[in-house]
């Protein structure tokens, strides 16, 4: 057998192993690319009926959501406040249900309530589990399975596929500049043959594609082997694991009134031109946490996150992007990497092209399979 025919067959099982799954994430990608553009425009609950004045404490908008939720078993986890005055503020619940449950539904229960800060009034009471977004999310990253079963068939499936665009681009190699000038577009003729042009399209799309294939295939191994996430921090650190001390609150300060409103003014003020911003709640039960907040802008090498003190408001430690090893930054631009936002719309769009034609290859591959061992042969090639 010559290296060539070895080749082929090694693309053409793997891709035959994993096609399935890489057509689900590929489609799956496509949906999720304009997530954050399509939400606000298919969810009329991410805008208040009127714009105030005077919009309610953060607080006391806490406390209407608190009231309002109709499961008390779950607990408060965060909220965040959009910075712009005709968003409602979101504030999310939590409650783990089975871990080692099959399907990620099982595993927890997750409840937003979109709440006007002008009036008061819950817009929506959403379960996040079966949402739209966070479904095909799901769908994307597991197959909608329990993680540790989902993540490695995903996974394994990702790195199938990255072997079969490294054996396409072999045998995609022209032999010569006569064979190189239908190698990078279509030569169609009105008497061009289906299946030439399936294979045109399996294998120059295939070429154009490779390399932004490649980073999202490459970035989304980061969730689904832990070692994979650790080892590329590993490496960009010149070899050396970074652990951050933990800040706590002082409990020699105890209140029972939180100063939650003092710290998303403080927030505010240290950043009024941001996009929106996340505050993440300590449990009741642990004296030592600290509120956890998240400053998000325009764009991601300006977002911040700060600790505060739940009894005082103090602020224990800021963390800027240029305060991050270079493991660290690299994982907190992984997503924006994998979905192409780092290049903002422009990147969304060749991101969600790639995506579709990650989808289309083993599509148009299986079919030149098929076609060649299942019709008379033609010489169409």
């Amino acid at each position: 057998m010559t290296f060539k025919k070895l080749i082929l067959k090694i693309h053409l099982w793997l891709g035959l192993a994993s096609g399935l799954i890489v057509v689900i994430l590929g489609i799956t990608g496509c949906l999720y690319s304009f997530e954050e553009e399509l939400r606000p425009i298919v969810h009329d609950y991410y805008y208040v009926d009127q714009v105030k004045e005077k919009k309610l404490p953060l607080s006391q908008i806490i406390e209407i959501a608190k009231k309002a939720n109709k499961n008390p078993k779950e607990s408060i986890s965060g909220c965040r406040i959009l910075n712009e005055d005709d968003r409602t503020v979101i504030v999310w619940f939590y409650e783990e249900l089975n871990p080692d449950a099959f399907w990620y539904w099982n595993q927890y229960q997750s409840t937003y309530l979109y709440v006007d800060p002008y009036t008061g009034v819950v817009k929506k009471q959403e379960n996040v589990n079966f949402e739209f977004f966070v479904f095909v999310r799901m769908l994307h990253q597991t197959l909608c399975l329990n993680s540790k079963i989902g993540d490695p068939i995903t996974g394994t499936a990702t790195i199938i596929f990255i072997i079969s665009l490294i054996t396409g681009l072999i045998l995609w190699w022209p032999k010569n500049k006569q064979a190189a000038k239908q190698r990078f577009w279509f030569q169609w003729k009105n008497s061009t043959k289906w299946k030439r042009k399936n294979y045109d399209l399996h294998n120059i799309l295939g070429f154009y594609s490779m390399l932004f294939a490649l980073l999202i295939a490459l970035t989304g191994l980061v969730w689904a082997f832990q070692s994979y996430d650790k080892g590329v921090q590993w490496l960009l650190n010149g070899g050396k694991t970074f652990k951050r001390e933990k800040v706590v609150s002082d409990t020699t300060q105890f209140t029972k009134n939180r100063p939650l409103d003092k710290i998303y003014t403080s927030v505010k003020q240290s950043h009024p031109e941001a996009k929106s911003y996340y505050l993440f709640l300590p449990k009741e039960t642990d004296s030592l946490a600290t509120y956890n907040t998240f400053i998000r802008y325009k764009s991601r090498f300006d977002d911040t996150a700060t600790d505060y003190d739940q009894y005082t408001a103090k602020p224990l430690r800021t963390i800027k992007y240029k305060d991050k090893s270079n493991g660290e930054k690299f994982r907190f631009i992984n997503y924006d990497l994998h979905v192409g936002s780092i290049l903002g719309f422009p990147g969304k769009v060749l991101a969600f092209f790639a995506s579709l034609i990650c989808a289309s290859l083993p599509i148009t591959g299986f079919l030149i399979w098929w076609g060649r061992n299942n019709k008379k042969k033609e010489n169409c090639y």
